[in-house]
């Protein structure tokens, strides 16, 4: 019996070890470089065009919603996640790419790309005047990436019931929900993922109702009912290349973009977390969204995480080994 006991023992301590966790510097001895390319490359396309900030904040949360933070979103192929309408409109691959085949160069088959881009969002929401963070590394990049998937990705159709599922799902909570919906801080969408709360939003043709009156004036004015869809729209008409907690202010005044984001005044739970970011005195008024967001990024970053020897560590971010 008591072998048998010990046998256990040995074989959970096995899986315990193969489930490797992830660890700050994983790359000190093997890249030591690692993390200083990803950051001066994430700097240089910056420096070029800032709004490639949240084009990588949304990247690196699109992976981890979908299959974990396993690198699967940057796959090429007809079936590959990237091609779901969901990831459309997605960008920052070219970043990922550059710092990839610098860091090949240097230490080659070491770094993951799912690191490399949980690495760039850090670095993207630093240089936009945001909080940094330490990010742990040690992911492995995934082998499957199927758009049939990227249904578990939030929309901006969802209700905030569905949205505190698809959040529960990855072990995140309202508080995380509400915290990592503020990167909308920063970042563009296109009329046609909000257009239909512009007209005929409710059954007698009226506009969403919960929308403030000044800004759907501006809204219509910038998406006319008969236009293309493909205009870009600030997501924070206020300091929309600034991070800040200017979002969760839009948000209480009925200035939200995305249905999805103006819902959660509406619910008692999440609307007690915008009201706490978005006080008139910082940090007496409730939680610190320059302190929170960090914290609820590296909860997002640690979502089904492949370590130790699951997965691969991809020569090209684009293509499974």
């Amino acid at each position: 019996m008591e072998n048998i006991w010990l046998s256990s023992i040995v074989i959970f301590m096995s899986c315990l070890a193969v489930k490797a966790q992830l660890k700050n510097g994983f790359y000190s001895s093997s890249c030591p470089s690692a993390e200083t390319i990803v950051r001066s490359t994430v700097e240089s396309y910056f420096n070029k065009d800032p709004t490639i900030a949240p084009g990588l904040l949304r990247l690196h949360f699109h992976d981890c919603f979908v299959q974990g933070c396993d690198g699967s979103v940057l796959i090429v192929g007809s079936s590959a996640e990237r091609n779901a309408f969901a990831n459309s409109g997605l960008r920052g691959f070219e970043v990922i790419d550059d710092a990839k085949s610098q860091i090949e160069t240097k230490c080659p088959g070491v770094v993951s790309c799912a690191d490399i881009l949980a690495l760039a969002a850090r670095d993207a929401v630093d240089l936009s005047n945001g909080p940094s963070w330490s990010v742990g590394t040690g992911r492995r990049d995934g082998r499957i990436s199927l758009s049939s998937e990227a249904s578990k990705l939030p929309s901006p159709l969802d209700t905030v019931s569905i949205q505190r599922q698809k959040f529960a799902d990855k072990g995140l909570d309202d508080h995380d929900l509400v915290t990592l919906l503020g990167a909308h801080t920063i970042g563009q969408t296109e009329c046609r993922f909000f257009s239909y709360r512009l007209y005929n939003f409710t059954t007698t043709g009226n506009s969403d109702p919960s929308i403030n009156q000044a800004s759907l004036s501006q809204l219509q004015t910038l998406c006319p009912k008969n236009g293309n869809g493909l205009t870009k729209v600030p997501l924070d008409k206020d300091t929309p290349s600034k991070f800040d907690v200017s979002f969760f202010k839009n948000v209480r005044d009925g200035n939200g973009v995305l249905e999805s984001d103006q819902r959660l005044w509406g619910d008692s739970a999440t609307r007690s977390v915008v009201q706490s970011y978005a006080g008139i005195i910082r940090g007496l008024l409730g939680y610190r969204f320059d302190q929170e967001f960090p914290k609820a990024m590296i909860k997002l970053s640690n979502v089904d995480v492949k370590t130790g020897t699951e997965g691969e560590i991809r020569k090209i971010c684009s293509k499974f080994n």
